[in-house]
């Protein structure tokens, strides 16, 4: 069934979001610090491609992305929505 962000937060980091889920997409915490960590979990390669995302936290109903440093939030929430609506 696919996901849907239904609310992104803040964090500290200007270049990190949070994105709150409709559902769990996990239920164990997965952590990846760089694109090559994520071999194997199609979802997580998927975020990745297009080098707009450089690290993801994968955690229950949420999961929390960095973007590319100039790389425009508007596209990244683009690419993710329809990540989520790809592969999950």
């Amino acid at each position: 069934m696919p996901l849907n962000v239904t609310e992104y937060e803040d964090t500290p980091n200007p270049n990190a979001l949070k994105c709150w889920l409709d559902g769990r997409i996990s239920d164990e915490v997965q952590s990846y610090l760089r694109p090559e960590a994520a071999k194997g979990n199609a979802l997580a390669e998927a975020i990745f491609e297009g080098g707009l995302v450089t690290t993801l936290l994968i955690n229950g109903d949420w999961l929390t992305i960095c973007r590319t440093p100039g790389k425009g939030w508007g596209t990244v929430k683009k690419h993710l929505v329809r990540t989520l609506q790809d592969h999950t």
